[in-house]
């Protein structure tokens, strides 16, 4: 704006060029002291002295914006966040988890053992400081529920949500601007989306609303211990081999998408154990119904999902079987 007087005003008062006005308005509101590079009138003169004034005072309030923002650290502050948020941008098929508790810390160590990428979400100011002590490698300062937090965790290329906040409130809102972020972007496959409840009573609810997955410490303590001891060896069993991080083993759900070569063929006909040592152990139907240990003769139907067990290199070859729209060549040889 200054710049822009200045060249207005000697064009007017002393009939400078438009270039040789730019040129002494520069030098004058920078206080270079190049001089005047053509006669200037005393009207002209007093003009000068004005826009120098004006340039000094313009200078000086920058800089001290400047020092009070370096001081307050907001620019420090605001650097750490473009540089994290463009690393968050570059995710895929991660987790977005809402709030830092202890829930949030074991849930972390999970995930990292199993390289499952994931954003912590927390309001509060001490999140870059509990990021650094419990490792977590993405984090954003913010309120889970608004849509710029979302934006920011990059949600629309997440696999899904996790929020166990211990306030019913927190996860309800949560739950409702995940399912509306859904709509107004038009996501194509809904969010995962695995909460807590302090009781039944809440899961219920938490279901209604939209949640996919709702647990209660109470009752996963309760199973633990049933299981442990109804079921010793089998609970050790489960311990050692699917718990662990150097577990060889795992688990893991596979839609079958409408446009795979193995819908309405039986499950026999997939050959998933010859070729990638991976079991079939349960079928989830598209009406939710579950058939555990299917037998062979079972037609795999669109949008089932499959339960597999085995290795993460055969459930990772497995899942690219099912995603292919043909039958691969090396299964037409089995």
């Amino acid at each position: 704006m200054t710049m822009m007087v200045g060249t207005i005003g000697y064009v007017m008062i002393d009939n400078f060029s438009l270039m040789d006005a730019i040129y002494q308005t520069g030098i004058t509101f920078t206080t270079v002291g190049f001089g005047e590079i053509a006669p200037i009138s005393d009207a002209g003169r007093i003009f000068t002295i004005t826009l120098v004034i004006t340039g000094f005072a313009v200078f000086s309030l920058a800089v001290g914006i400047m020092v009070t923002e370096i001081n307050k650290g907001e620019l420090v502050a605001t650097l750490k966040e473009r540089s994290m948020l463009y690393k968050i941008a570059r995710l895929k098929n991660h987790f977005v988890i809402c709030y830092h508790n202890e829930y949030t810390v074991e849930v972390s160590k999970q995930l990292l053992q199993s390289h499952i990428p994931f954003v912590v979400i927390d309001p509060r100011d001490e999140i870059e400081e509990w990021a650094r002590k419990h490792k977590y490698p993405y984090y954003i300062k913010g309120q889970p529920h608004t849509e710029l937090s979302m934006l920011k965790s990059h949600l629309s290329s997440a696999k899904g949500l996790i929020t166990l906040s211990h306030s019913i409130s927190d996860n309800i809102a949560i739950i409702a601007s995940v399912r509306l972020f859904e709509k107004e972007h038009n996501i194509p496959i809904p969010y995962n989306v695995i909460t807590s409840a302090e009781n039944i009573s809440d899961l219920e609810k938490l279901k209604k609303l939209g949640a996919d997955t709702v647990v209660t410490p109470t009752k996963l303590t309760a199973q633990r211990v049933t299981a442990m001891a109804a079921h010793p060896d089998m609970e050790n069993l489960l311990e050692e081999f699917m718990y662990k991080s150097d577990t060889p083993l795992d688990m893991e759900e596979v839609e079958v998408p409408k446009y795979s070569w193995i819908v309405l063929k039986k499950l026999k006909e997939t050959h998933f154990r010859q070729i990638a040592n991976v079991s079939v152990v349960g079928i989830r139907k598209k009406d939710g119904k579950f058939f555990p240990m299917p037998k062979g003769d079972v037609l795999v139907t669109s949008e089932s999902k499959l339960l597999l067990i085995g290795t993460q290199k055969g459930i990772a070859i497995t899942k690219n079987l099912v995603r292919q729209r043909v039958k691969p060549e090396e299964l037409k040889y089995v």
